[in-house]
């Protein structure tokens, strides 16, 4: 190495003599190349920190650069149009085609391994119906509840302004005006944004309290009473947690904390804000429920729910028995799946923590049914809803309606960079950067929003009434079958355990019977 550092100089040196001396045009441009190549040698030779450059200076770079554009080449050359992760290329051409009003048909039939263990199939009726023109609504609101709202079948989930960029907020929610569909949020309060084109709200508080917050970064009862009252406000939503980092609060780094953040968080401007994992409002499940009809009343009546990704069924028991104490409940439940991800989160939480949307969906449902509580909550479903197919499974699986954030993204034009956390986001989707932003055309993206949702939502109703089935609550579990090898297909009425009314209250079966046993409303068990 020695050696090699020794040769560098002394071409360096005669390179810089060369030129001084002779003053020859055609020798500077060649000498200048050669002394920056030698000058990224030498420091490449002497620096400490990448053992690759130390033993192969200057060809160590190209390493890097291969390594950068991976993605993109696996993303444009490599990979099929099925097996992207974590949405494929055919499910982000759907949406983009949908988006912008083109055609959605595939010729030449599926790609897809239909053979493939886990793969599932919905079934067609001997009798299919008419499609039905006017796609349902539900009625989110239970007894508690004066002011009910109507929800569509898939609306636009929980993305705060600072995560996205002011632009793909306004897009959204005109876009939400526009189809009559709602538009969550996000914990990072209500801005400017989200309030301007005139869009339904439902306003997520997350444990920051952002928007609603005392100085001390408690929960402020007079701000979200004055901030819930909102015309635009129709539900507020309790984010216990998120599908992606269940557990894990959030940090946002002073820097980044500029006027307009601290205005709408309500935090100090430059401060690094800090959102703990937990709520300080409750520690029981009794104290949650308590807070959640504490919250109805601020918000006037109006419909008040929770968002978690699920984890333990006991715990999700122990809230159930301290709603049947109480006597009240929520308005609605959102149910995120781990699959969910418009947030940064560690590789391990990503990847390993809390349950898919389809088991957690079943979990929610079943306990609510078998409490004789269902029919006072509705059960909204997030996480990887980007196509009429995926709607009706989630339908099938126990929600009432569904909510869509990536493929919502997709509609303004995310290309699935995966740059969302470094502010870098090359359509101005998921950045604060405004030359970035600027590239995003509200009025363009707003209607490729509207016809999205309008056009899946109507996808969702045709796939159903080729089914036989003119409303969601018409589906049943027995329509979704599912390979479990290659010669065994099981419907799902026979792969999972479905409760009935009230079963829990009289005889829990053996499957349940011991988290129904240790659930207790005072405590979170494990």
């Amino acid at each position: 190495m020695k050696k090699l550092l020794v040769v560098l100089l002394v071409l360096l040196a005669a390179c810089a003599s060369a030129a001084a001396v002779l003053a020859a045009p055609w020798l500077v441009a060649l000498a200048v190349p050669l002394v920056l190549l030698a000058l990224v040698a030498v420091h490449d030779l002497l620096q400490q920190r990448h053992s690759i450059l130390r033993n192969y200076p200057l060809l160590g770079h190209l390493r890097f650069a291969l390594e950068a554009l991976r993605p993109e080449v696996q993303q444009y050359f490599i990979e099929r149009n099925f097996d992207g992760r974590p949405f494929d290329r055919d499910t982000r051409s759907i949406v983009y085609e949908r988006a912008k009003g083109t055609d959605a048909e595939e010729p030449f039939g599926t790609e897809l391994d239909l053979y493939r263990p886990g793969s599932e199939y919905l079934t067609p009726s001997m009798a299919p119906r008419a499609v039905r023109t006017d796609p349902p609504r539900i009625t989110v609101g239970g007894p508690d509840c004066t002011r009910p709202y109507d929800m569509a079948l898939l609306n636009v989930s929980a993305m705060s302004f600072g995560s996205l960029s002011a632009n793909a907020v306004l897009a959204l929610n005109t876009g939400a005006r526009a189809g009559g569909f709602a538009h969550d949020t996000g914990e990072g309060g209500l801005s400017e944004y989200h309030l301007r084109p005139g869009g339904d709200l439902v306003w997520e508080i997350g444990t920051g309290y952002f928007g609603c917050r005392t100085d001390e970064g408690g929960f402020d009862e007079g701000q979200f009473a004055e901030k819930a009252a909102h015309e635009q406000v129709k539900c507020v939503s309790l984010k216990i947690s998120q599908g992606a980092k269940p557990g894990i609060g959030g940090v946002l780094p002073g820097a980044k904390v500029d006027a307009e953040i601290a205005k709408v968080r309500g935090v100090p401007q430059g401060r690094t804000v800090v959102s703990p994992p937990f709520h300080r409002v409750y520690s029981t499940p009794r104290e949650l429920v308590r807070f959640l009809a504490r919250m109805r009343e601020l918000a006037d009546g109006k419909p008040v729910g929770f968002k978690l990704c699920v984890g333990s069924r006991r715990e999700f028991l122990a809230v159930c028995k301290a709603m049947l104490e109480e006597d009240t409940t929520p308005d609605f439940i959102i149910v995120d799946g781990a699959e969910g991800g418009t947030g940064a989160a560690p590789l391990e939480f990503a990847d390993h923590v809390g349950l898919p949307l389809g088991e957690g969906l079943m979990t929610v449902h079943n306990a609510l049914v078998g409490t004789g509580l269902r029919d006072r909550i509705r059960i909204g479903a997030s996480g990887k809803v980007a196509t009429g197919s995926d709607l009706v499974k989630r339908l099938l699986q126990g929600a009432d309606y569904t909510n869509a954030a990536r493929a919502m993204m997709f509609a303004v034009g995310c290309i699935q960079a995966q740059r969302c956390h470094t502010n870098t986001c090359p359509v101005g989707v998921a950045t604060q950067d405004e030359r970035r932003a600027r590239a995003l055309d509200v009025g363009d993206k707003a209607q490729r929003v509207r016809r999205f949702q309008e056009a899946t939502v109507k996808s969702a109703l045709q796939i159903m009434a080729a089914m036989g089935v003119d409303e969601p609550s018409g589906l049943r579990p027995h329509q979704l079958l599912q390979r479990v090898d290659p010669h065994t297909v099981r419907s799902y009425a026979e792969l999972h355990e479905w409760l009935t009314p009230g079963q829990l209250l009289a005889s829990a079966p053996e499957g349940w019977a011991s988290d129904w046993r240790a659930a207790h409303p005072d405590r979170f068990t494990h």
